[in-house]
């Protein structure tokens, strides 16, 4: 029997050891290109886990972040494709190359995609002190006088979702990159900048507690996390929508065998209620579904902010 076949009896009879026998042998990094307390870090904290047990072998969250994630990723681009070395990524990955003139991988060239895992909520959060009660009255604002946001950084997500924005919207602000979510978030609370783009998972605790005003959501439909917040859409703004995507990736060349594994012992754990109900609480949406399906969003939603990028004008360098 070959090892494809081995791999796939294991995983149909539930046998962990057998599994790791035959795909992966440990320990096994995670490697994540951001700060601790992220979506990314987050998620690579639950799954890692799971998959622990799953093939009796370590798998070790690794924080690397830096570059607006291109530290990270390219170690992970750059690492031998025995199964070793793990990748979780954000969307961010494929935005940064239209942002810096050089990058040191190539999102669809350079990985395997394994399995896409969820969908991330986003908001548009406001400074209590600034009035404006949804996108609508923010754009308003924004037209009357000058405004300044903030985003973890060039290139991240949350930069280019207010950016997105600003270009549906016709309004001008003032980009302030920091470096990370948490002196961006604590010059929001402070008052020293008015808006900002936030993940829904960081963004609740902080309306809780009266530190932001929630205005709009960036997608399709309204967060089951925040009911209440309408979406862009809905105030006025359809083509402005933009969410946060993750997914697990390994170097290009993962042995099919490895990269099936992983997908499949994953694509259980996110149709289980219970991590359903557990992302939920973190403004996720399980996903899971082929490797295929996978890549082929990783190719098309570079086309897309590559377009959006052009548009805005902006560059990193």
């Amino acid at each position: 029997m070959d090892r494809r076949s081995l791999v796939a009896l294991a995983l149909a009879a539930g046998g962990p050891r057998i599994a790791r026998a035959q795909s992966l042998e440990g320990p096994i990094t995670i490697l994540v290109p951001f700060t601790p307390g992220t979506g990314v870090d987050i998620l690579a904290r639950l799954i890692a886990p799971f998959l622990q047990a799953r093939f009796a072998q370590p798998f070790v969250v690794e924080n690397r972040p830096g570059a607006s994630g291109n530290i990270g990723t390219q170690a992970a681009a750059r690492a031998a494709p025995d199964g070793r070395t793990l990748l979780l990524q954000a969307n961010t990955f494929v935005m940064t190359p239209s942002l810096y003139k050089q990058v040191p991988y190539d999102p669809v060239g350079s990985f395997t995609p394994i399995i896409r895992l969820t969908r991330g909520d986003l908001v548009l959060a406001v400074h209590p002190g600034v009035a404006a009660t949804d996108a609508r009255s923010f754009a308003a604002l924004a037209r009357s006088t000058t405004l300044n946001y903030a985003s973890p950084g060039n290139g991240t997500p949350q930069h280019l979702a207010m950016e997105l924005f600003r270009l549906v919207a016709d309004v001008r602000m003032n980009h302030v990159p920091y470096r990370g979510s948490a002196p961006a978030i604590q010059d929001l609370i402070a008052g020293r900048v008015s808006a900002m783009v936030l993940p829904v998972h960081t963004a609740i605790p902080l309306a809780a507690a009266g530190h932001v005003r929630l205005l709009s959501v960036g997608s399709p439909q309204r967060s089951a996390a925040v009911p209440d917040v309408p979406t862009m859409a809905e105030a006025g703004f359809p083509g402005a929508e933009v969410d946060l995507w993750y997914g697990l990736l390994g170097p290009a060349n993962l042995p099919p065998a490895i990269r099936e594994a992983l997908r499949s012992a994953l694509d259980e754990w996110l149709h289980l209620a219970a991590t359903k109900e557990q992302l939920q609480a973190q403004g996720m949406t399980t996903v899971g579904g082929r490797s295929d399906d996978f890549a082929a969003l990783i190719a098309s939603d570079g086309d897309r902010w590559a377009s959006i990028i052009r548009r805005a004008g902006l560059s990193a360098d």
